[in-house]
């Protein structure tokens, strides 16, 4: 796995010339060859004693690798011996043989760097959502949430929706702050900083920009929706970013038996060709994966709303909820979660979509936040799209919490309710204004991005707040 990630994370990122692939061949083989196999010191040594001209025109691949090193370690921290006795503080009969059949099945993740393994550091909390043993006890954790999830739609429900379908409007008050640590670049340059803003679609209108504390440039022609400011540092002092905006949000959900009414066989547009394709390094439609759906869905099976209601509610049944790994250090995520037997809610995301696009359903990434009582956090999503419907948002994440309820089993496969802020609609998509380096998320954009002209600043030099002010009914 860590070869095919430094590998494709690297192509992924598409920044290295050919000019200067061409001038550094030699070196560039070498780095590849020690981070393949985690000896991640000697690489970063290795690119350090370059000759200068090499480093200068090299200068954004070596940034990227470096990142990636980076970003690998920060999330393989956890020794071997403390995960050990972790799990025996919580479980103290557990024997040295289980804990070795679950890194086998990969109930804890661990890595080689640098000669020594590593443990993730989620592996152990992960471990009580994946474990076998545990799964009674998580699924009386999803029959607590599919509950709290009714009671939302419920409410819904009883309004009356608009032409397109969209009821229970709300009018939503953010404010989105960032800060940047004192001194994490020299004094006297310049920060360059994109954050999120919702964007206009069916269930999402009305956005407004109320305040900010900067100048405000909105971005253009992105699949991510972001609002970008710049600011000089200061010496000693921390800079702050922060913005203001509302949107009104609305519920829409069609039932799987008026679709299976409206649905019409699907035209071969440059839209339907668009979405049915691939689009790396995260959807990618092998071989593998067009069989795979073929035994989810089952031969024959035509009508696409039933085909991706078998793929969405297997997906739903298979892959329990992990905290998850920077995806920027993923070669492949939906081809991770099937090793890997369980994801967070774009990595499952992410598998439904490519197992869709792999029976001819178009299907596409939306992310940004969820805004339910008291678990205000990021969250991403998906939609699909029917002939004679249009775009359907799907959540297969929320389809693991309500799998087991009667009345909820399919609501979230063809339906979303009003407590989100979607911010993307798409993956991998360039910012506007255009970034020089790696971002810190390379999927799409939720906490931010920050940068300054020798490099991406990661998670480590900065922090940012999603804050709830309101949520009321549009009177």
């Amino acid at each position: 796995m860590l070869k095919k990630t430094i590998i494709a994370f690297v192509a992924f990122a598409g920044l290295m010339s050919a000019q200067a692939a061409t001038d550094a061949t030699n070196w560039r083989a070498s780095v590849d060859q020690l981070m393949n196999k985690g000896e991640f010191t000697q690489a970063s040594q290795l690119m350090r004693k370059l000759p200068s001209k090499v480093r200068k025109a090299n200068a954004v691949t070596i940034d990227s690798l470096n990142q990636i090193m980076g970003r690998i370690r920060k999330d393989f921290t956890l020794l071997p011996e403390d995960g050990v006795k972790q799990i025996r503080e919580k479980m103290p009969d557990a024997t040295d043989e289980q804990i070795d059949n679950w890194k086998k099945v990969k109930a804890i993740e661990v890595m080689n760097i640098d000669g020594k393994e590593l443990w993730f550091r989620k592996a152990v909390r992960n471990l009580w959502l994946l474990g076998e043993e545990f799964a009674e006890v998580n699924q009386a954790d999803n029959t607590e949430g599919s509950e709290k999830l009714r009671k939302y739609v419920v409410r819904a429900m009883r309004t009356v929706p608009d032409a397109n379908g969209v009821r229970d409007w709300h009018h939503v008050n953010v404010t989105f702050t960032l800060d940047v640590d004192a001194d994490a670049i020299p004094a006297g340059e310049t920060l360059r900083v994109w954050m999120p803003i919702p964007y206009e679609n069916l269930r999402q209108k009305n956005i407004k920009l109320e305040s900010s504390n900067r100048p405000v440039t909105w971005s253009e022609g992105s699949k991510h929706h972001t609002v970008y400011m710049e600011a000089v540092a200061e010496k000693g002092k921390p800079t702050h970013f922060e913005y203001t905006f509302s949107y009104d949000v609305g519920e829409r959900h069609i039932a799987q038996q008026d679709l299976l009414a409206m649905v019409e066989p699907y035209k071969n547009t440059p839209e339907y060709v668009k979405y049915t394709s691939s689009e790396y390094p995260h959807i990618v439609i092998t071989d593998a994966m067009r069989e795979l759906a073929e035994q989810i869905v089952g031969t024959p099976e035509e009508n696409p709303v039933l085909a991706a209601s078998h793929i969405y509610h297997w997906i739903a049944s298979r892959f329990p909820w992990a905290g998850a790994r920077e995806y920027s250090t993923i070669k492949n995520i939906p081809e991770y979660v099937l090793e890997n037997k369980h994801g967070d809610c774009g990595q499952v995301g992410l598998l439904y979509i490519t197992l869709c696009r792999a029976a001819g359903i178009p299907a596409r990434w939306e992310s940004g936040y969820m805004l339910h009582p008291g678990e205000v956090n990021f969250h991403d999503w998906g939609e699909t799209y029917f002939e004679g419907v249009g775009w359907v948002p799907t959540d297969a994440s929320f389809g693991r919490t309500t799998e087991h309820s009667e009345q909820m089993r399919d609501y979230y496969a063809t339906g979303m309710d009003i407590y989100r802020m979607a911010s993307n609609e798409g993956v991998g998509d360039k910012l506007s204004p255009e970034k020089k380096y790696i971002r810190s998320e390379t999927v799409d954009c939720q906490m931010g991005e920050v940068e300054w002209k020798n490099g991406n600043l990661y998670y480590d030099k900065w922090n940012s707040s999603f804050k709830l002010n309101s949520i009321e009914p549009v009177k």
